[in-house]
């Protein structure tokens, strides 16, 4: 199996707005047989059949027929409708994706896709590289067939829009958001990711389907030199990134979908024990209060002993004097 070329641009993400809680979505009915387990939301309008819960379990929370499931279905119409028209593209030359390791990218097929295998969806190291996939009719697996992830890419980034229905055979292992007309997922089918579908029904038969959350990636900017202004982008699509000012020598690091950057000093350290700038420094201008207080007991002494050596002349001076007079 092979491409007719390379692809061309980087493609952009799905919007999925208010259905991006949902792990099944449907518009008529929502049929399960065995037991399922779905992590995510249940969403059906205008339809309210729901049927087999239990003896599936629904780990988040069922809508049926109400204003949230109809902004669900409404947001999932708009974005089969984004992911259809995502261009540039790459053309597949066979139906069958099985085989082939793609790079991020549109691939488009204008009739039915199908696989049988394995395909690898090969990030290239980016955690945000998208894949868009474009059906013109059905996507259907053959039993026991793979959708690998590597190079970093995430099922949150992967998106199937299929022309009429979805079929996941028995024992698949698929991932990434499928946008159809109608799906079914045969008996033991696992999905990393979400069946949507518009105006149709659900099926099925004990599957597990979890709705895929995208990690985070951290960018890392060193500040070397001077006062730098560091911007950190805020979560896509949402709120504007900060602007601030950072001093030098700090590491600055952003996880993406936050606007809270985590900040760590790296700059040099000042040693203890440097006079006037580092902890525990004893060297200061002017006089240590011990040597004033030397300095005080040396004149002290030297005061008194002039007191006492005057004394001492003074009481010879008056000895002498009396023996004169005696001796007169």
């Amino acid at each position: 199996m092979a491409l007719t070329s390379e692809p061309t641009s980087a493609a952009t993400a799905v919007n999925l707005g208010d259905a991006s809680s949902f792990a099944v979505l449907a518009g008529s009915t929502i049929t399960n047989t065995g037991s399922s387990v779905i992590a995510g939301d249940i969403g059906l309008a205008p339809g309210s059949a729901l049927i087999g819960f239990p003896p599936g379990i629904d780990a988040g929370t069922t809508h049926i027929a109400d204003a949230l499931a109809l902004a669900a279905e409404n947001a999932t119409t708009s974005a089969y409708k984004v992911a259809a028209s995502e261009t540039p593209f790459t053309t597949v030359v066979s139906g069958d994706l099985g085989g082939l390791e793609l790079s991020p990218g549109v691939y488009n097929y204008t009739s039915g896709l199908s696989l049988t295998g394995n395909v690898t969806l090969n990030g290239g190291g980016n955690p945000d590289a998208v894949f868009i996939f474009q059906a013109g009719s059905s996507l259907v697996t053959a039993s026991s067939s793979t959708v690998t992830l590597e190079g970093g890419a995430q099922a949150c980034n992967v998106f199937w829009q299929v022309g009429s229905s979805a079929t996941l055979g028995t024992s698949t292992t698929f991932v990434g958001t499928v946008l159809a007309l109608a799906a079914t997922l045969n008996t033991g089918a696992t999905l990393n990711g979400r069946v949507q579908v518009q105006t149709g029904a659900v099926t099925l038969d004990d599957n597990t389907i979890t709705v895929p959350t995208c990690l985070a990636s951290a960018t890392t900017t060193t500040l070397t030199g001077g006062t730098t202004t560091a911007t950190t982008p805020g979560p896509t699509g949402t709120t504007p990134g900060s602007t601030g000012t950072t001093p030098p020598g700090t590491t600055v690091t952003t996880l993406s979908g936050s606007h809270h950057p985590v900040t760590t000093t790296t700059g040099p350290k000042i040693p203890k024990g440097a006079p006037k700038t580092g902890e525990g420094g004893t060297a200061a201008t002017g006089l240590s209060p011990l040597i004033l207080l030397g300095f005080g007991a040396l004149g002290l002494g030297s005061l008194m002993g002039s007191v006492a050596l005057r004394t001492r002349k003074h009481r010879q001076s008056e000895n002498a004097r009396s023996s004169h007079d005696q001796s007169r």
